[in-house]
């Protein structure tokens, strides 16, 4: 635990270089860019679609149709807006973590590799060609996840913990597997996440709780609704940081983790070398055994 907690220490601190709040401007304005464009031509259309979709439903209907018997028509009108806002976040955070994976990550572990590991030797065990579409291929299983458990948003506790928890799981096996694709090999980036497991289910339950965060500017309600193109913005801003904070903050801790591996593998090679060469020295310098003369000739019965 004390790795983690001083790869911590050392992510906040990167947080603060030029460099890295430059890199993280990079999927922010993307991802912002294309959230407003997206809202200003589909808003509307999407309330529309999702209010048309829940009033035909009978459950649903009857569930408006009591709250408007008890007064609570605003609560009514903000019903579909909410739910596009609900369904849209997942979609929003997914993008930006996906862009920080493909933009800024590989620049971001290029500078902590530079600072504070200049010796370690970088194998290359993936490729960046196999890392675009191994991210599309992830971002879009967790999606799918997320789609699959919308029902059980209804259910309060659930609807603040599966979202964050599944994006967290996602940013754990992007992130991870970034920090180390130049430096550590295929089997090298295995027995690290295999060894590692405990810490890195910790620092996903953090990242869960930091993902969570930013929803929490949609708690206004009707006010949120108001300046949702505002509080758009700045959630991605706030969901690059914190991608971004644990990108260095995985950089930090798995090349410490991949260095304290191969400085173990080169102890174990040395010393089986010297436990081999202490071998041939003493058989060089114990005596020779003596061999045996050959067995005499048998005498011939004939003679």
């Amino acid at each position: 635990m004390t790795a983690v907690l001083d790869a911590l220490w050392r992510a906040s601190a990167y947080c603060l270089h030029p460099l890295v709040v430059l890199w993280a401007l990079l999927p922010t304005l993307l991802v912002s860019a294309l959230t407003l464009a997206l809202g200003y031509l589909y808003w509307e259309a999407a309330v529309d679609l999702v209010r048309a979709t829940v009033e035909g439903w009978a459950l649903s209907a009857a569930l408006l149709l009591w709250l408007e018997s008890l007064g609570a028509q605003t609560l009514r009108a903000l019903v579909a807006p909410l739910i596009v806002v609900a369904l849209a976040v997942p979609v929003i955070v997914t993008l930006t973590l996906l862009l920080v994976v493909v933009l800024a990550l590989p620049p971001l572990v290029a500078l902590v590799a530079r600072r504070r590991f200049a010796a370690l030797a970088q194998r290359r065990g993936a490729g960046p060609l196999w890392a675009v579409p191994r991210a599309l291929g992830l971002s879009v299983l967790a999606l799918l996840v997320l789609a699959a458990s919308v029902p059980l948003w209804l259910i309060p506790p659930l609807a603040l913990v599966l979202p964050p928890l599944v994006l967290a799981v996602l940013a754990v096996r992007l992130l991870a597997w970034g920090a180390l694709a130049r430096h550590a090999t295929a089997d090298e980036r295995r027995a690290l996440l295999e060894q590692r497991r405990g810490a890195l289910r910790v620092m996903a339950g953090i990242v869960a709780v930091l993902i969570a965060m930013p929803s929490l500017l949609w708690a206004a309600g009707a006010l949120a609704l108001v300046f949702a193109p505002l509080l758009a913005v700045v959630a991605i801003v706030l969901y690059a940081l914190v991608f971004v904070f644990a990108g260095l903050w995985f950089a930090h801790y798995l090349l410490a983790a991949l260095q304290a591996l191969r400085t173990a593998q080169e102890a174990q090679a040395a010393q089986a070398a010297r436990e081999a060469q202490a071998r041939d020295r003493r058989d060089e310098l114990a005596p020779p055994v003596p061999t045996p003369p050959p067995p005499a000739p048998a005498a011939d019965p004939a003679r």
